[in-house]
């Protein structure tokens, strides 16, 4: 109880902080289309779109040998977590686009084509460096991932002009990934990006939108999550039980409450941003899992 007075003081005290501040002006979206923040927004998302695109295949290609462009099929692997990762990064890559440039003032049909498209943008890069790559390949699930990420944010904005559902994420941490951190990671921040494990993807509804003359709160959700657990490696239940004989990979189901943070009331600009910038976020809510393995689960607090 104690954290959530705490967020409520930050968001207060942030609100008052930068009500009149140079920072309140510069976070509030423009009426009409600026030109100069539209530059150099441009500008910024290219400069950091290429240093992203360059430090990636530094860090994880520039040591494997390349070959010619080639397809793999993958989409058996990992129970899938990582298809549902394309979808996540697309569709948040590409609010946070359209985000920008409704700040610039951009028309509505601007947000959409060269905004929302953003994730799916960046992400065909990465896929076409896979292609390249002797030790990977390019995914046609991958690429299906990643449309139906971008599909999700502009179906919703062309049907209702809110988004109702949004993909969110939670993380906690498991023992999978000490049984072969080369590969699931061996620090928090690693096994977030690795452990498949730890991983849940989440729909969450916001019930307000959708019965808008209830008595709901505006912010309140409803989430359904997909996880899956006892993957040590990508697809082979046999070579998985060498490194941990326990292991037995199977899928999980949840049923949560969630908070949508774009829907708390606030005038401050800057909170705003806080709040749609974290809106990615599964909040920690009482949780009731399905395994698919057999049997039930219910969490008080589930991360």
């Amino acid at each position: 109880m104690k954290t959530k007075y705490y967020i409520i003081l930050f968001l207060f005290f942030s609100s008052f902080l930068f009500s009149q501040s140079p920072i309140e002006n510069f976070l509030k979206p423009s009426d009409t289309l600026n030109k100069k923040r539209l530059i150099t927004l441009v500008i910024s998302e290219a400069a950091i779109g290429t240093a992203a695109l360059v430090g990636l295949n530094q860090l994880w290609y520039a040591d494997y040998p390349r070959s010619d462009f080639h397809f793999i099929n993958d989409n058996a692997e990992w129970l899938q977590m990582d298809k549902l990762g394309h979808v996540f990064s697309s569709y948040q890559l590409g609010s946070y686009g359209a985000d920008a440039l409704k700040w610039s003032g951009a028309s509505r049909k601007s947000q959409l084509i060269y905004g929302s498209t953003l994730g799916l943008a960046f992400l065909t890069a990465v896929e076409v460096f896979d292609g390249y790559s002797a030790n990977w390949g390019a995914s046609m699930g991958d690429v299906a991932a990643n449309v139906a990420g971008t599909a999700l944010y502009v179906s919703q904005e062309l049907l209702w002009k809110e988004q109702r559902i949004v993909p969110k994420f939670s993380f906690h941490t498991t023992p999978y990934a000490s049984a072969r951190p080369e590969v699931l990671g061996s620090s928090i921040p690693e096994q977030i990006l690795k452990d498949y494990n730890g991983q849940t993807y989440w729909l969450s509804a916001n019930i307000h939108s959708f019965a808008k003359t209830s008595k709901f709160p505006k912010w309140l959700n409803v989430a359904i999550g997909y996880g899956a657990e006892g993957m040590i490696t990508a697809n082979d239940d046999f070579i998985n039980t060498i490194f941990l004989p326990e292991s037995k990979r199977y899928r999980q189901f949840y049923l949560s409450l969630d908070v949508d943070l774009t829907k708390i009331e606030t005038k401050s600009h800057f909170v705003k941003t806080i709040l749609t910038v974290f809106n990615f976020i599964k909040i920690p809510a009482p949780t009731f899992e399905i395994r698919g393995n057999g049997g039930t689960k219910f969490h008080f607090i589930y991360f």
